[in-house]
Order: structure tokens, then sequence, then C-alpha cells
């Protein structure tokens, strides 16, 4: 199978994964807790991993902490070895590195892929509005969501039973990790996206559209 560029694969945009840790539901009352990014793209004729980013941030000014989120994410915002920095300053670094990531790859911009993607980017949108950053790499409203990719190949929608489905690691002691779940995310999104593009289902397969003679009767 012949490589495709990601910029023509993906209509010019540059596939970045995305999973955020947060302090709630409400993007622009909860804080925004941790962040990863993985970048996606692929010489070889298969999508794979390129880049991977990752921030601890400190939740901003008057932000609301749910103790119920951090329950559930096990984040304790004010332990010291934490190394978390502002939210201007994460964000400043990922779309900096985004964007250079974005033109190595001859891509127009970047398309958010998370696992129920909206979520993700509403946090980044909220986060970038409060420190008045406007130069996001990432589509303003486009996402590619593995929720919907693991239904239709693999009848699942909960990250880690799509995960184990199709045959790949997953550790639940390491879940609800940014950086877990963005690498495993990752993974998913990789193997789901190749196994297509090995068929003739695919437009980017060599023999696509290639139709069989019909049996004579």
């Amino acid at each position: 199978m012949s490589a495709t560029p990601i910029a023509k694969r993906v209509r010019g945009f540059l596939p970045v994964v995305v999973d955020v840790e947060t302090a709630g539901f409400d993007c622009q009352r909860n804080a925004l807790l941790e962040i990863a990014a993985v970048v996606i793209a692929g010489e070889s004729g298969e999508l794979q991993p390129v880049q991977t980013l990752h921030y601890h941030i400190q939740p901003f000014a008057g932000s609301i902490l749910d103790p119920q989120a951090l329950a559930f994410n096990g984040i304790d915002p004010e332990h010291p070895l934490r190394g978390a920095i502002s939210e201007a300053e994460a964000l400043r670094d990922l779309f900096r590195q985004l964007r250079t990531q974005v033109r190595s790859q001859g891509c127009r911009r970047a398309v958010l892929v998370g696992h129920n993607a909206n979520f993700d980017l509403s946090f980044i949108h909220a986060a970038a509005a409060r420190e008045n950053l406007k130069n996001s790499p990432f589509h303003p409203f486009s996402t590619l969501d593995t929720v919907t990719l693991a239904a239709l190949a693999l009848g699942e929608t909960v990250l880690a039973k799509a995960v184990m489905r199709a045959g790949l690691e997953w550790d639940g002691k390491q879940a609800h990790s940014a950086l877990y779940d963005a690498e495993r995310t990752a993974a998913l999104f990789c193997w789901i996206w190749n196994r297509f593009d090995r068929s003739t289902l695919s437009p980017f397969h060599p023999l696509a559209g290639a139709t069989t003679p019909s049996r004579q009767e």
C-alpha cells in the first residue's frame, strides 16, 4: 500500500489526539488541570503517533474544583510535585508546537481527535478565551471522535472496552491520566484508521474501485 501524505489524507488537517482532565464538566467554571496531545501523521502508508505533549495546569483564579471530579481523576491540584504551570503558559507552548507540526506536515490546521471530542475542545476554547489567545491551531468546531469510530468498527463506545476489543493494551490503574488516555486513544484511532485503509473500502487503497468480473451463468 502506497503512502498518502497526511495533508492529502485528511483534507489538509493534521489529526491531534487530545485528552484533558478537569475539575468538573463546566468549561467556563471548572478548572482545566491536565492536557495531553498526541500528533498523528505517517509517511509509511499508516498513521502513527509522531509527537506527544503533556502539561499539568494550575487552576485558574476563581475556578470551581468539584470534589467528585477530583476523586474520579485522582488529581490533587495543590500537590507540590505536580509541576503545574499556568493555562497561558501551557496553551502557548501547545499551540506553538502544534503550529510547527502543521507546517512541517504541509497541513492547513490541526483537527482535534478525542473520545467525546467536543468536551476536550470546549475546555481548550474556554481556556484560550480566558487567556486571550487567538492563535489556536485547532479547527474551531470540526473534530474526529473515536466514540463514533469505535462504535462503527468495534461495537463499543467506552474507551477501555474499545481498546481491549481491538486487542490493544489497557491498564485500568493508569486510566484517567490525560497522558495515558491520550496515548491509548491515539492507539485506538490509528488501529481503526489503518485497518480501514488496508481494506478496499478505503478510496485511498490501491485497489479501491476495482470491480470483480461477474460470473457467467
